[in-house]
């Protein structure tokens, strides 16, 4: 006679596809316009010049460029201060 009940298939084991967040173009890199810079959930990086915010937080760019992230202070509602990261998109100089 068996010891512990008969063995069936699990009922576990299910798991959904990560979701590739994160910062996709560094400082320094170029851009050209609408490309991904940022998936996020939330504001965790605040908007700054020539970049756009998608339905879903994701910011990209809105013009051609290189990436610069910068740093500033934020007031929250309860009147406390964070550290925010601003991205934003510098306009690329044509050369003659």
């Amino acid at each position: 006679m068996s010891k512990t009940k008969q063995g069936g298939s699990s009922r576990l084991g299910r798991d959904s596809a990560a979701q590739r967040l994160g910062v996709k173009i560094s400082a320094g890199q170029a851009v050209k316009t609408g490309m991904i810079i940022i998936r996020q959930r939330g504001t965790k990086f605040l908007l700054g010049k020539n970049v756009k915010k998608g339905s879903d937080d994701t910011i990209y760019s809105m013009a051609n460029g290189v990436v610069k992230f910068t740093s500033k202070t934020k007031k929250l509602f309860n009147g406390t201060r964070r550290t925010a990261k601003v991205v934003s998109v510098e306009l690329a100089t044509k050369t003659k």
